[in-house]
């Protein structure tokens, strides 16, 4: 069944179709490539991975039955090629989103986890920190020993909270896109909405939707006058905040795109709809101002 009726405009139907990657009692050689494979695909953000950069000692550890699929994720999370793509390039609050997306499938609850993370590699270390995440209760309840880490932020279930159904889609960008390779860079995606409190809008990955997808400006800069700037604050009525991705605008190719925000009083809002769908650009959100 699919995660939401939009699943495959949200890029979702690639995990709402499938089922969890398990070794299960008696399995073979065949099985436990399968489970290599889907470890690096999930703990590495689907980043490509090199013949060269393949952890040998811990896959044939896992072949011959010396370490559980939990104890492969383990050696995958602490190694130096995950360091080397996750830790070393990135603010650390970046590092511990990435964390939560590739070791519990999901995104951050609130600013209160994210501190609780910073605190115990500040303290203990990088290593000590992956281990919270695999030794958690939350990891045994969900995985356990044999179940690969999967994105399970998209689905409701027992101990999820709503909250990150939405922030999982700043953190995730599409199937066929890798942590790596997102428009946001080395930034974090959430640390704004975790000190606000606030909720995400659920933007669809880029690539959906004919490729629109709505990214902020880096200052995040609110307009100071309404309309994009050409009237000024004297409406005596409610202002909103529209978020546009995917604008084309007239004096640009139709491959050039851009995102924009604009405050409109609400007495003008149904205009500028109107404007925003004529030059083929998605609204993202609408709030209060």
């Amino acid at each position: 069944m699919a995660i939401t009726t939009a699943a495959s405009r949200l890029g979702t139907s690639a995990f709402s179709d499938s089922s969890p990657v398990e070794l299960r009692p008696n399995w073979t050689q065949g099985d436990a490539q399968v489970v290599i494979r889907a470890v690096y695909r999930q703990v590495l953000g689907n980043d490509h991975i090199m013949a060269s950069e393949r952890l040998v000692g811990p896959e044939s550890l896992l072949c011959q039955g010396y370490l559980s699929v939990r104890e492969f994720v383990r050696a995958v999370a602490k190694s130096e090629l995950y360091k080397t793509k996750f830790l070393y390039p990135h603010f650390q609050t970046r590092t511990i989103e990435l964390n939560l997306k590739h070791l519990l499938g999901r995104a951050p609850y609130d600013e209160s986890e994210v501190i609780e993370h910073l605190d115990l590699y500040q303290n203990k270390g990088f290593e000590a920190d992956i281990d919270s995440y695999i030794d958690s209760a939350e990891y045994e309840a969900n995985f356990g020993d044999s179940t690969v880490p999967y994105y399970r932020g998209f689905s409701t279930q027992t101990g999820q909270k709503t909250v990150g159904f939405p922030r999982m889609f700043k953190l995730y960008r599409g199937y066929a896109n890798s942590d790596r390779s997102q428009l946001g860079g080395k930034d974090s995606r959430l640390a704004g909405e975790l000190a606000l409190n606030a909720a995400s809008a659920v933007v669809s990955p880029s690539g959906g939707n004919d490729g629109w997808a709505y990214k902020e400006s880096k200052r995040n800069v609110t307009p100071t006058r309404m309309l994009g700037g050409s009237v000024p604050f004297h409406s005596s009525g409610r202002i909103y905040r529209v978020e546009v991705a995917g604008m084309s605008l007239p004096r640009y190719p139709k491959v050039r795109r851009s995102s924009q925000a604009f405050l409109v009083p609400y007495e003008q809002l149904s205009n500028k709809l109107q404007q925003i769908n004529k030059l083929g650009g998605k609204v993202a959100s609408i709030t209060l101002a």
